[in-house]
């Protein structure tokens, strides 16, 4: 059974293209190594610059191979040098019923 994820995303400073570059290879790379499903992936972006992802992961399984599988760990780290992950709740749009975001290309 899939497993949808919505990750929250705050670009570190003067890092806001390199995110984007890197949420734009996120979805390829995990579809390339089997993890996650063929329905798109979406990005868009928060008023604050913070970027949001939605996703659907194959399983929780292969959630855990995410966390071994080297092709992912370094576009991770790559994420980690330009952004801090941050809970969706802590993203202002979130607070309202029907939450609202720039659209990214995709």
């Amino acid at each position: 059974m899939g497993r949808f994820v919505i990750a929250a995303y705050r670009p570190k400073a003067g890092c806001e293209q390199q995110l984007l570059d890197a949420v734009g290879r996120h979805a390829i790379v995990l579809r390339s190594e089997g993890l996650i499903s063929e329905r798109p992936a979406h990005a868009m972006r928060a008023a604050d610059g913070t970027v949001i992802e939605v996703f659907e992961w194959l399983s929780t399984a292969a959630i855990e191979r995410a966390h071994s599988n080297p092709a992912v760990q370094a576009l991770w780290a790559e994420f980690g040098d330009v952004c801090d992950y941050v809970p969706l709740a802590s993203v202002p749009e979130a607070q309202h019923v029907f939450s609202e975001f720039d659209a990214l290309p995709g």
